[in-house]
């Protein structure tokens, strides 16, 4: 849950409007070292990494689920289901060949961030085959389950080297991002409408990392209120703006501007929730910040299909 929490406040930084590279020659040696196409490579680089961070946390996140749920039965506990983990392919990160030479003074240390990324993307999911055949072969009642435990805490200790690697990446690579994003936007239609949704996302962020830490700890109603009226604010100044851009292109992002505000609005509705239930009990239940989750990634989505 924490994990996730991470990558969800890494994600909203994505630059907005990827897909419009005009003028992102300007932004300055280190994003223009190239010319364009260095440029161009370095925000290819931040998009598709950003992607391929979303899948794979999520992935790992039902591995981990697995492996517990797994480990548990191998040692003969009560368990009655073994979470199932969906298949899929990362496409973005078969994209990357490698760090662009863009990033400059922090290439190297990109690059190896990005090989231990890799390295332990690739392990987690070879000690997951391992584990399903483990388990499929029912071998826990050779070693009553002291295999499966083994494997659950190295693909533990992989997944929290996987972390520490993408959000090392993601703090590297934010000033290029940045200032593409300042030049993106100075003279873009949308100007308004997008600093404002992301300063909304920003606040949203900020409620949601707290209420992360307070899953894992205390519930701090006072907190968690303060947090709630923040991200209140942020809506309602949102949700007022006219989409009124003129240049008829950007027509069709009219609906995604309210649909990221409607969502928001509905995230303060599960906020509201989570905080009535955990004054009494002084801590946030599992289906509390599961529902918080849910509405996190539906305004998260929204907004990145809005800006992009």
């Amino acid at each position: 849950m924490k994990k996730i929490i991470v990558l969800a406040m890494a994600l909203s930084l994505t630059v907005v409007t990827v897909s419009c590279k005009k003028g992102i020659e300007k932004i300055g040696n280190a994003m223009a070292k190239g010319g364009q196409n260095g440029a161009n490579a370095i925000i290819d680089f931040n998009n598709d990494f950003l992607d391929s961070y979303k899948r794979t946390s999520d992935r790992i996140d039902n591995i981990l689920k697995y492996a517990d749920a797994a480990a548990s039965k191998a040692k003969g506990e009560n368990v009655s289901y073994i979470p199932s983990v969906i298949g899929g392919t990362d496409y973005s990160f078969s994209k990357i060949k490698g760090v662009p030479s863009g990033f400059d003074n922090n290439q190297k240390a990109i690059e190896a961030d990005f090989q231990t990324y890799k390295a332990k993307k690739e392990n987690i999911e070879k000690k997951f085959e391992e584990l399903k055949s483990y388990m499929q072969a029912e071998d826990f009642k050779d070693d009553k389950g002291v295999k499966a435990e083994a494997i659950r805490k190295e693909i533990e200790t992989d997944a929290q080297a996987l972390f520490v690697a993408g959000e090392g990446i993601l703090d590297k690579i934010r000033p290029a991002t940045d200032a593409a994003e300042d030049v993106i936007l100075k003279d873009h239609p949308m100007k308004e409408f997008i600093i404002s949704s992301k300063n909304m996302m920003n606040s949203l962020d900020s409620a949601y990392g707290v209420l992360g830490k307070q899953y894992d700890g205390k519930f701090n109603e006072a907190e968690a209120q303060k947090k709630y009226d923040e991200f209140a604010k942020a809506v309602e100044t949102n949700s007022k703006m006219v989409f009124n851009v003129k240049d008829t292109q950007y027509s069709y992002k009219k609906s995604q501007f309210e649909t990221v505000n409607k969502n928001a609005s509905s995230f303060l509705d599960v906020f509201r929730k989570l905080i009535r239930d955990s004054k009494s009990t002084g801590q946030i239940s599992d289906s509390d910040i599961q529902q918080i989750d849910s509405a996190y990634d539906s305004v998260l989505n929204s907004y990145n299909t809005f800006v992009k």
